[in-house]
């Protein structure tokens, strides 16, 4: 996929090469800087979310019809037919017959690409399983240019949960085109997955493990927290028995550089102390908004004439 020729589908952030994001989120900075209005006129989206949202689904709404356009879908799979047997691949056909594109959250991994094969109607990824969150990923990128006025050469450490967290995988590998040190933070039962450490060697990238924030914290420009995913462990007895360690309090933040700055892909649960809010370093509601003009990009990208 070309951010600049093809219109096609955003199934994986390697869809996209480093120019191709640069597009995206200059077409994002404009859009912020001056919102478009009716560049979707008369386009339907279809949010087809078999998982539960708040920011992504509730972004990607607010991008459309901030673009002119309007949309229909559905957030909860118990009121489709999928509850009476229908398969992913039907209700895929069904829904692409009444809309211009699709933004497919599913819980298992592949779903985006499946969805992608049975239609000619863009396909959004809006979040496979623990697999990948494209779109998240851009928001990142755009966030972390935003605050530090580059993406490139910059020190950003991801800590939590890396093995389940697909904003993590997604925003690793991206992260690659642009010369990251990378620094990984997590219980050992919750390192990143070896396939993408194996990308990172590849790439000749440069990363390293941690067990704790402050072993690093004094070096890092985005710190990028997780919480832990429950909801993709197969029992309790994954989750890590102690998360010591995994938890971010203003103590901390006294080694951090003064340009430091903290992301978080939401929600939170106890892994990121409210009383950090109201410091400078927090940056993750700033981030959640700009999902809305990255949005638009992807949106015009895949949707406009």
């Amino acid at each position: 996929m070309s951010a600049t020729t093809c219109k096609e589908n955003l199934i994986s952030i390697r869809d996209l090469d480093r120019e191709d994001i640069i597009t995206i989120l200059d077409e994002a900075e404009n859009f912020k800087k001056n919102p478009p209005l009716d560049l979707l006129k008369g386009k339907l989206l279809g949010i087809c979310f078999f998982e539960p949202s708040t920011r992504t689904r509730l972004s990607f709404e607010s991008a459309m019809k901030r673009l002119g356009g309007d949309v229909i879908g559905f957030t909860d799979d118990k009121s489709t037919s999928l509850q009476k047997g229908e398969t992913l691949h039907d209700t895929i056909k069904i829904v692409s017959g009444y809309v211009d594109a699709i933004v497919l959250r599913h819980p298992l991994m592949g779903a985006a690409k499946l969805a992608a094969s049975v239609t000619d109607k863009p396909i959004i990824n809006a979040g496979d399983g623990a697999n990948e969150h494209p779109t998240q990923t851009l928001l990142d990128l755009f966030s972390i240019r935003e605050c530090q006025g580059t993406l490139d050469s910059l020190h950003v450490a991801w800590m939590g949960d890396l093995k389940n967290g697909r904003a993590v995988h997604s925003l690793v590998q991206a992260s690659a085109y642009f010369n990251i040190r990378m620094y990984f933070i997590s219980p050992p039962s919750l390192e990143l997955p070896e396939d993408i450490c194996r990308e990172l060697k590849n790439a000749s990238v440069l990363f390293s493990f941690h067990q704790t924030l402050e072993e690093v914290i004094d070096r890092l420009d985005i710190l990028y927290m997780t919480r832990i995913q429950k909801e993709r462990m197969l029992s309790s007895s994954d989750v890590p028995a102690s998360k010591k360690g995994y938890f971010l309090k203003p103590g901390l933040l006294e080694q951090a550089k003064p340009n430091l700055r903290i992301l978080h892909p939401l929600p939170r649960v106890d892994e990121l102390d409210p009383s950090i809010d109201k410091t400078p370093h927090a940056y993750y509601f700033n981030q959640a908004c700009n999902g809305i003009p990255v949005r638009q990009a992807v949106l015009k990208l895949l949707m406009g004439e």
